[in-house]
């Protein structure tokens, strides 16, 4: 495949992915502190789920995005059966206390190929890189954090999240606005659309999108193809 001026990259599924004991922690925390209507850790874990799907699909029909704290109400409202007083949540200690649990069951690398085909794609020294990537209960934030850690971060000229732009993929505006910071990140040197590419797992989400926009794309991971496919 041959080199591109700029390469987008989605996060989940496709540079990182979950820690599955973050979210049997997680479960178990709610269960443990916010549970006045005895809900079993399981069910608590099953609306964690269930907030999630209905919210991602939410945002990819509006384009729009709906917040953490909000989805963290959701699923404290819907473990009280509705009886809850919303306004006595404190979703700042809540996101502090969500972030820690995060770092101890911390998310991984793709593949044990993510890091040196970034690497690899970044010696050429004329690519620029950065990130477009929906969000949910983990905010853009820590999501920075998340990269740092698996220092990743120093590849990207820019990182675009959801929560906050308030767009979410598959939104053709939150493309346009990638293509907008791509030329504040190349001053004097701007990339033609056909010289960019983005990079995800998601065809409705990264893939269509990108096509409508009239730049390259290429599906990984939840295909037969890799990373890898950038650099052989």
């Amino acid at each position: 495949m041959p080199y591109y001026q700029h390469y987008s990259f989605d996060l989940w599924l496709t540079l990182i992915k979950s820690n599955p004991d973050f979210k049997a922690e997680r479960a178990k925390y709610f269960y443990k502190n916010h549970n006045a209507f005895y809900k079993s850790e399981e069910d608590v874990a099953k609306i964690f789920r269930q907030v999630d799907l209905m919210v991602n699909a939410v945002n990819e029909k509006s384009g729009k995005n709906i917040d953490a704290d909000e989805m963290y109400l959701m699923v404290l409202n819907f473990i009280h059966d509705g009886n809850l007083d919303l306004d006595e949540v404190d979703t700042d200690h809540l996101h502090l206390k969500m972030e820690e649990l995060l770092f101890q069951y911390p998310p991984a690398l793709y593949s044990g190929v993510t890091f040196s085909s970034l690497q690899h794609l970044k010696q050429n020294g004329e690519s620029t890189f950065s990130l477009l990537s929906n969000t949910g209960y983990i905010t853009g934030k820590t999501l920075r954090k998340v990269l740092a850690l698996h220092k990743l971060d120093d590849f990207f000229d820019f990182q675009l999240y959801s929560d906050e732009v308030g767009m979410s993929k598959p939104n053709k505006d939150f493309f346009s606005l990638m293509l907008v910071n791509i030329d504040i990140c190349r001053p004097g040197r701007s990339a033609p659309l056909r010289d960019i590419i983005h990079i995800g797992d998601n065809p409705k989400n990264d893939i269509v999108p990108a096509t409508a926009i009239g730049i390259d794309s290429l599906l990984i991971n939840s295909n037969k193809k890799t990373i890898l496919s950038l650099i052989n």
